[in-house]
């Protein structure tokens, strides 16, 4: 899979994910420190990568746009750790195949995960 980190997560996600075996890139990295969420999801769809945030904004931007990618994985519902956001993560990669998840909203919180597909 390749994920396009966000601003709002460590850069160090993306490193493990590529230790993981991802192709990942964090915003920062990407040059992409004051791009405009619109602009990130451009990057993601054109790259064909999921994006990694904890943004509440991506959704309704998909949303309007009715377009069925890029896949967005989403932190949401507190302060999670690097260790919570790397298990839930595991958790969620695990529980949704790739296929599923560039096309799809994946909504992790402290106790549950939800699914969503694309478009909304």
């Amino acid at each position: 899979m390749k994920f396009l980190v966000d601003m709002p997560l460590s850069p160090r996600l993306a490193e493990w994910l590529r230790a993981e075996g991802h192709e990942a890139i964090h915003a920062w990295d990407a040059g992409m420190s004051q791009a405009t969420d619109a602009d990130i999801l451009q990057r993601a769809r054109d790259e064909g990568m999921v994006v990694v945030t904890a943004d509440l904004d991506f959704p309704r931007l998909l949303a309007a746009s009715q377009l069925p990618a890029p896949g967005i994985i989403l932190f949401r519902g507190g302060a999670f750790s690097e260790e919570d956001v790397r298990t839930r993560l595991t958790d969620a990669l695990r529980l949704v195949k790739p296929e599923e998840l560039a096309s799809s909203i994946v909504v992790i919180e402290k106790h549950r995960l939800r699914k969503r597909s694309l478009p909304v």
